[in-house]
């Protein structure tokens, strides 16, 4: 088999596999206090998982899909055509996030984001971006990874020569809340937690592994050599849970 080309996300893989970002997800909705009526920003959207469950809080509001990816979009407008007079869809960078980029909806009453943040590479830019368009004492209710997170996931991979999975940012929850509040959030409230995640069965653990941890350190192999590869460390795995850590973010935009 020929390599294949860098692998971007695939949006119906992920939506079948995204149990644990669907849960986590849900988490997070509980702190957004709404009326109903507001626009909120999702922030990496995703398949639209989580963008479903907020949109029956806003019965009377909007909700702004955003990604960089439009195979994740793809799959958010099929799952969301139900509710396609009440969302909108931007593929964009949110490193390069501006209330342009939203055209006329910013800014909005609050921004949420679930398992994105640490697949960003600069977190002041973004806490920054955020900032610009939310309103005066805007809600941001966010969650990613920590630092540990998969730790021991990732000394298992190394074992088998995986010496990167891309870009991540697994910061700390002091120097979370010092980025907040340099780009002028108040009422800032961040927290860690661990979040060791079962999976039942082999092949659902490898789906997970290949679509979501190792995507981009398979990306230049061939899909059997890729299979291979997360054969070989959920065979390693002394059981099938990841040992996530998960970075918890309350906030509101300072006036």
């Amino acid at each position: 088999m020929s390599a294949r080309p860098p692998r971007q996300w695939d949006g119906a893989s992920y939506d079948r596999v995204a149990d644990p970002q669907a849960r986590w997800g849900a988490a997070v909705l509980e702190r957004l206090e709404l009326r109903g009526d507001e626009t909120v920003l999702d922030c990496g959207c995703g398949s639209g998982r989580v963008s479903e469950q907020l949109l029956t809080r806003l019965p009377n509001g909007r909700v702004i899909a955003l990604d960089d990816s439009r195979s994740m979009l793809d799959e958010a407008r099929r799952r969301l055509a139900w509710a396609a007079d009440r969302v909108s869809f931007v593929e964009a960078d949110a490193l390069a996030l501006t209330p342009a980029t939203l055209g006329g909806a910013a800014p909005v009453d609050a921004v949420f984001s679930s398992a994105t943040f640490h697949l960003i590479a600069h977190h002041p830019r973004l806490f920054a971006n955020l900032a610009g368009v939310l309103s005066a004492g805007g809600q941001l209710a966010a969650q990613c990874g920590a630092e540990g997170n998969i730790t021991r996931l990732l000394a298992i991979a190394r074992r088998f020569g995986v010496k990167s999975i891309g870009t991540r940012e697994y910061a700390t929850a002091e120097v979370t809340r010092a980025r907040l509040e340099e780009a002028g959030f108040v009422d800032v409230r961040v927290w860690t937690n661990e979040e060791p995640t079962r999976f039942d069965g082999d092949e659902r653990l490898m789906d997970f592994l290949e679509a979501v941890c190792f995507r981009e350190a398979i990306a230049a192999m061939t899909e059997d050599e890729g299979r291979q590869l997360v054969r070989s460390v959920a065979g390693a795995m002394p059981d099938p849970v990841i040992d996530y850590v998960r970075l918890n973010i309350v906030a509101r935009r300072g006036a």
